[in-house]
């Protein structure tokens, strides 16, 4: 089994050295790759990037900021493992966590896992996040008849052929939706493991916005009552 650990970035010169590092001393039970893909950074996040030397990590760079689905999607398509997880450069998640995300798939009890955040009052720094995480969250469970407790963490691991199969299309952070309701959509249940989770504000650079939760509900609403994605059951499945 071999792992593709995908890391979207975009300006994240305060952490990107700290983040790749942490990833790659992680001990794996398995053998891993990191695809790193600089999504049009405009300050110095090229340059560190630049000073990587490790053979296990795979580096592409956007010309201009497409979105971080765009950019998932070109880590997806650069990637060589058999399951991937998608893991910020920002550092509010732990890479230390991923083997607990691996665990279930190396016993067979699970092919997608979920890292999901508690959001206890130091991990969390703003109820309306929490909140209209937990709406979004709701809304999926109620369209889908299923029952997550976190649609939007970013660590999400599944097989590298499902993933591709989904043909994710949202270029910003409504991807985190669009996969979760693809999944759902043809009967993938994903199993969940608690992790931790370290919040950013506004001002030490968090991107998600109010109106991509609005985003997030069309999104699952649209997948909810489209019969193309119901047809494509049959292909995800047997390509994983």
């Amino acid at each position: 089994m071999k792992l593709s650990v995908l890391m979207p970035v975009f300006n994240e010169a305060r952490t990107i050295d700290m983040a790749i590092k942490r990833v790659l001393d992680v001990s794996y039970p398995c053998e891993m790759e990191l695809v790193v893909v600089d999504d049009g950074s405009t300050d110095d996040t090229p340059r560190f990037l630049a000073n990587g030397s490790d053979p296990r990590v795979v580096q592409h760079r956007h010309p201009v900021n497409r979105g971080k689905g765009a950019a998932i999607r070109t880590a997806a398509r650069l990637a060589t493992g058999d399951y991937l997880i998608i893991c910020d450069a920002d550092l509010e998640y732990s890479p230390e966590e991923i083997p607990a995300l691996l665990r279930p798939v190396i016993a067979g009890d699970a092919e997608v896992v979920y890292g999901t955040r508690s959001f206890g009052s130091h991990t969390a720094y703003s109820f309306w996040y929490v909140v209209g995480n937990k709406a979004v969250t709701m809304a999926a469970n109620a369209l889908f008849d299923a029952w997550i407790s976190d649609l939007e963490t970013c660590f999400k691991l599944l097989p590298l052929p499902l993933y591709r199969s989904l043909e994710i299309r949202s270029a910003g952070f409504g991807m985190e939706a669009e996969i979760t309701g693809k999944l759902l959509k043809l009967g993938w249940r994903p199993y969940e493991v608690n992790i931790s989770y370290q919040a950013r504000s506004r001002a030490e650079g968090k991107k998600l916005t109010w109106r991509d939760g609005v985003e997030a509900l069309w999104i699952l609403s649209r997948i909810r009552f489209s019969r193309r994605v119901a047809a494509s059951t049959a292909r995800a499945r047997s390509q994983t």
